[in-house]
């Protein structure tokens, strides 16, 4: 197995479905599927999940709310994503493992506080960890917060799901044919080309700490299990030099 621990980063469309908000119960089967195949091969997994079905910024600038207060709705979108997921893997699961959220944001009734040390114990007691609220402070987003959970509970990869899209690629494959596909490429690139694949300070971040980060297709079954054996399926973005582009 070439990675113990590992963190998901979902976007809140990914339980959507093919709804532009909501809840859609294919996708929360589908997810929950994966992640719990990927926890019964032995990988300890953590969650960092967007809120983008429930809250967007579009609709904040819509009402002219501000940024902060707009981020600060967007965290308890996250929450209540966190919850369902729990809820869900806990129905599947049947009783045979725990699911915690831990959350940034004070909300003990129905969430941990997050601290660093118990949500690792928690890991290695093979419990499945959400993080939930994002690190508690507006400016600042769910791919940031996904490479900071990453780091502090010492996991040694980052799972970075996209719905429909194998990779990264030099440009957008859906309205540049010619667009040319990365197999693993350097965290620089994706900052001196401006890639939009994920919010650059995460990149940063994760550049800074060597954190290698795959982005893959999330809607083909089995794959995050096959990343974690040492198959090179979608984009590896790590400290190397650019692979071959197909």
């Amino acid at each position: 197995m070439r990675y113990k621990r590992v963190l998901l980063k979902l976007s809140g469309e990914a339980i959507s479905g093919q709804s532009e908000s909501g809840f859609d119960p294919e996708a929360l089967e589908h997810i929950a599927d994966e992640v719990l195949g990927l926890h019964g091969q032995g990988v300890e997994v953590s969650i960092v999940i967007g809120g983008g079905n429930i809250f967007r910024g579009q609709l904040a600038a819509q009402w002219g709310i501000e940024r902060a207060e707009a981020d600060n709705i967007g965290m308890m979108g996250t929450v209540i994503n966190s919850l369902m997921l729990r809820g869900v893997l806990s129905a599947k699961a049947q009783g045979r493992l725990e699911v915690r959220v831990m959350s940034a944001i004070p909300i003990n009734t129905v969430a941990e506080p997050f601290i660093r040390l118990r949500s690792i114990h928690h890991l290695e007691k093979k419990y499945i960890v959400i993080f939930a609220a994002g690190i508690g402070n507006p400016y600042v987003t769910t791919d940031y917060t996904a490479a900071q959970r990453a780091i502090e509970t010492r996991s040694d990869a980052m799972l970075f799901a996209k719905n429909k899209v194998r990779g990264i690629f030099t440009d957008d494959p859906q309205k540049n044919p010619d667009a040319k596909f990365y197999q693993q490429m350097h965290y620089n690139t994706i900052i001196q080309n401006n890639l939009t694949v994920a919010d650059q300070s995460s990149v940063l971040l994760s550049r800074d700490h060597a954190l290698p980060i795959h982005v893959f297709d999330f809607a083909e079954q089995g794959t995050m299990q096959r990343i974690c054996n040492g198959e090179d399926l979608g984009t590896l973005v790590s400290n190397v030099d650019e692979d071959v582009l197909e």
